[in-house]
């Protein structure tokens, strides 16, 4: 049974998509996902929005937010991070330059929250 082109082609571009893989274990200071909503922590509280380009139905990345630089931008020596939290979404002018372009350019809205604690 022969399977044609264009059918492959479809089925890889639909299984494809925007994808963001953040890596929190090489940023040099300690960071937490969650605490422990008995003992609350408390710090400096900090919201970050970047943005994420994506091409040709999210298949290629043209940029995307650093972790570690946004962070780092937040932190001075000797602190920690916590209660890390990342927000994707799509703002109106997203889908509206998704939409004109037919998808070739797929830009996402990326916030990164969380508390900054000191030691």
């Amino acid at each position: 049974m022969k399977v044609s082109a264009s059918w492959t082609l479809t089925v890889m571009l639909a299984l494809t998509g925007c994808s963001l893989t953040l890596d929190a274990s090489h940023l040099g200071v300690p960071a937490t996902l969650a605490s422990s909503a008995s003992a609350p922590v408390e710090g400096t509280a900090f919201s970050v929005t970047s943005r994420a380009v994506y091409g040709f139905w999210g298949v290629v990345k043209f940029s995307e937010p650093s972790l570690q630089s946004t962070l780092a931008s937040q932190l001075a020596g000797g602190q920690a991070v916590a209660n890390v939290r990342v927000r994707v979404r799509s703002k109106f002018s997203d889908v509206l330059i998704t939409g004109l372009t037919l998808g070739l350019v797929v830009p996402r809205a990326v916030t990164i929250e969380g508390v900054i604690v000191e030691k």
